[in-house]
């Protein structure tokens, strides 16, 4: 792997630096995301801190769409399927807490 690493030229090493950005900057925005998550469920700073973790975790959502997934090159249709799954997983999230707090 070494030997791999250091054949590399100086073009080569850039061109796999910037193919490696955008994962590594999704990485480090969901693992930011996710220690404010968990920051927020562990010293429950005021009564409705439910409200700011779904906020949370819908820009992650949001994250995984446009970027894991590449959705954003996607033509239309596929646009359309992919926002109404996510859309219809809120629907389900939305009716689990429903009657949640309903009890």
């Amino acid at each position: 792997m070494r030997n791999l690493l250091t054949s590399l030229t100086a073009e080569d090493r850039a061109a796999l630096r910037q193919h490696l950005r955008t994962p590594v900057l999704t990485c480090l925005a969901l693992m930011g995301l996710l220690a404010v998550n968990v920051t927020l469920g562990a010293t429950l700073p005021f009564a409705h801190v439910w409200a700011l973790e779904l906020a949370v975790v819908a820009v992650m959502a949001l994250i995984i769409l446009l970027v894991s997934m590449e959705v954003h090159h996607e033509p239309p249709l596929v646009k359309l399927f992919a926002g109404l799954g996510f859309f219809w997983v809120a629907i389900m999230i939305g009716m689990t807490l429903t009657d949640y707090l309903a009890r």
